[in-house]
């Protein structure tokens, strides 16, 4: 049986491994309904204990998945994690709507984990707009919800803005060992650390990406444990970590349900050896990458908006990922904020103040060049 803590301030106990429904099994487009149904049954059996879905996952099937699935089972021996997808809600009466069919597609009274989903700067405003959260604590003192908290992908700043006008009982954020400087997750980390608030962890192997890992990237890992999966060192790295609650994995077949089981079945926190490993393989993998930013904000503010550490963080995902058409939509993203490099004046403030000597003015004008040339690739792949 897999792992399970205390977590005390929520005062549950949680598996150290929780079940994410957005990557089931599928039969060609569509999701494989007996498989995903007979997977989260044989974790539930396993000893896994949480359980994460979303309306937007498998176009709305994860959650018809998610009760049946659980049917069978009495609703005290496991928690459910669901989750308010605001952007598909077009008024306050939607929402609570989407709220109470939730509800009855789970086939549940209530809903242990409840997120406001994937919180943004924008995202936010519409949830403030439509008094989102102030609905939500309704259905907590309901006894709708048990615990409510929050998924988040954005920069520290809206962050801040968000844990410090709301009380908040769990956050959950995208964390694994390459976006921990990469990407700034550490800055996010930490932030809930001092504020003692538990940390739910999706995306720990980024996406897959830190799964398949070819040979020369993972030596560090291969020399140190041969028969180990590549994928196990990053679920590991990340439950080593002493504010993270809980590991979300968006297992798809039976194979990683079992190799992630076992490796958090009497778990021990990595030693000095593993996490020099670790730092090997980032540091290999950051190789490919010709700017050195650490997300450290130094920098930050610019007089004149330009969020410099998220231009990187979006330059840098291409360098390492190879998405440019990813790349291009990120990056429009931080224009349409008015944070774009086109607004930078080269009066030098940032530059003096990074602990990288990065000609920051300089790398700012060659991303927002290399932005102007992959959108017109893009755009004229798209006209063929």
């Amino acid at each position: 049986m897999i792992d399970r803590r205390m977590i005390p301030q929520l005062g549950e106990e949680i598996s150290r491994l929780a079940y994410g429904g957005m990557r089931f099994p599928k039969n060609g487009d569509e999701v494989d309904v007996d498989e995903a149904v007979k997977l989260l049954r044989k974790a539930y059996e396993m000893g896994v204990n949480y359980f994460d879905t979303a309306v937007v996952y498998h176009k709305g099937e994860s959650e018809k998945i998610f009760g049946k699935a659980f049917e069978i089972y009495d609703r005290s021996t496991y928690y459910l994690a669901d989750k308010m997808s605001i952007w598909v809600c077009n008024s306050e009466q939607e929402m609570k709507d989407l709220f109470e069919r939730q509800l009855k597609t789970l086939k549940t009274d209530y809903i242990d984990f409840y997120l406001v989903h994937s919180l943004n700067k924008d995202n936010y405003k519409k949830a403030k707009e439509f008094h989102c959260i102030e609905f939500l604590q309704e259905m907590k003192r309901q006894g709708k919800i048990k615990h409510l908290g929050f998924s988040f992908h954005d920069t520290y700043p809206v962050f801040k803005q968000i844990l410090d006008e709301y009380d908040w009982e769990f956050a959950q954020i995208q964390l694994n060992y390459l976006d921990w400087q990469n990407q700034g997750a550490e800055q996010l980390y930490r932030e809930l650390e001092k504020r003692n608030i538990p940390c739910m962890v999706m995306e720990p192997v980024r996406g897959g990406y830190l799964a398949t890992l070819d040979e020369e990237r993972a030596k560090p890992f291969l020399d140190l444990e041969p028969n180990r999966s590549i994928a196990s060192w990053a679920i590991r790295w990340v439950s080593s970590l002493p504010q993270v609650a809980v590991v979300l994995s968006g297992m798809s077949d039976m194979a990683q349900l079992e190799d992630n089981v076992s490796l958090l079945t009497n778990f021990e926190p990595m030693n000095e050896q593993e996490l020099a490993a670790v730092a090997q393989v980032v540091e290999s993998i950051r190789k490919v990458n010709d700017i050195p930013c650490t997300g450290c904000r130094y920098c930050m503010d610019c007089p004149m908006g330009v969020d410099i550490p998220e231009i990187f963080a979006a330059y840098s995902r291409l360098k390492i990922f190879g998405r440019e058409k990813s790349f291009v939509n990120d990056y429009e993203e931080i224009m349409k904020n008015g944070n774009g490099a086109e607004h930078c004046v080269r009066c030098m403030a940032c530059a003096s103040h990074c602990p990288q000597s990065i000609a920051i003015p300089d790398k700012l004008a060659m991303i927002h060049s290399l932005y102007q040339e992959k959108k017109a690739e893009l755009e004229a792949a798209e006209q063929q």
